[in-house]
């Protein structure tokens, strides 16, 4: 059975990590999952990810700690993409889900804070756990939950590693949607499907502004917006889509985007 399956419905790949019994990651499907997604961002026809977890329980539990206690390393290379192959994939402007479909824990709820949208079954579960066997969420959780949560809250997560139910995330802003369990792949489908409606490269140029201006005050934002550096935004300005946009709206009629 492979670790990380495939499928497209659409124009959208779906990435599924299929490890019983916790979809637990080690450094092999690190680089599988680094794979998936380096296809996503390579291939023009596929215009979003849905990353998931197979079954109903477990998301991912994250690091796998039996891989670790066969000799692993803590700091064991994970691959381009760094830990799960997205944590530090970065400048990556196809837009990724994550489709939580149960216990997301220390390292699988890194995983998904690295995608960029969140839609969360009603019985998931959200932790960073790390503080209660000696580490530290160093995969990007301890720098992502603080700039998604109130200061407060994520200092309690990452200091106590309690659970957050699917409801407060949705709460916080955490989470784009909650639904039942057996809706989730509709609704992170639904939600891909709603964003493959736009013009590929605004798309790519929304994802592009918001990386690269992301910490910065709003004169230091429009400066980097309007600098010429940003190669998405200035591809999306001068595209044949950026016409097509107007003129279908005028002629009443759906665009036909060209990716140009």
């Amino acid at each position: 059975m492979e670790a990380v399956r495939t499928e497209v419905v659409d124009d959208i790949l779906v990435v599924t990590l299929d490890r019983p019994r916790a979809n637990a990651i080690d450094v092999a499907t690190s680089r599988a999952l680094y794979d998936a997604f380096a296809r996503l961002e390579s291939d023009p026809a596929l215009r979003v990810g849905i990353v998931t977890g197979a079954g109903e329980r477990f998301f991912s539990a994250g690091w796998d700690l039996k891989a670790a206690a066969a000799g692993e390393a803590v700091d064991a290379d994970h691959g381009p993409g760094g830990f799960a192959g997205l944590t530090e994939l970065f400048d990556r402007t196809t837009p990724v889900i994550a489709a939580v479909n149960g216990l997301a824990l220390g390292g699988g709820l890194e995983l998904a804070l690295a995608a960029d949208l969140m839609v969360l079954a009603e019985h998931a579960e959200l932790a960073l756990p790390e503080v209660r066997v000696g580490v530290v969420a160093d995969s990007g959780g301890l720098l992502r939950l603080p700039r998604r949560l109130p200061d407060a809250v994520a200092r309690e997560l990452l200091l106590t590693g309690r659970r957050m139910a699917a409801d407060e995330a949705a709460r916080w802003g955490l989470a784009n949607r909650v639904v039942p369990g057996a809706e989730l792949m509709t609704a992170a489908l639904d939600l891909a499907r709603a964003i493959s409606t736009g013009a590929p490269l605004a798309v790519a140029a929304i994802q592009e502004v918001l990386a690269t201006t992301a910490g910065l005050d709003l004169r230091e934002a429009f400066a980097r917006l309007r600098s010429g550096e940003l190669t998405a935004y200035t591809r999306m300005l001068g595209s044949e889509d950026a016409v097509e946009g107007p003129r279908a709206f005028a002629e009443k009629r759906p665009p036909e985007w060209q990716g140009r």
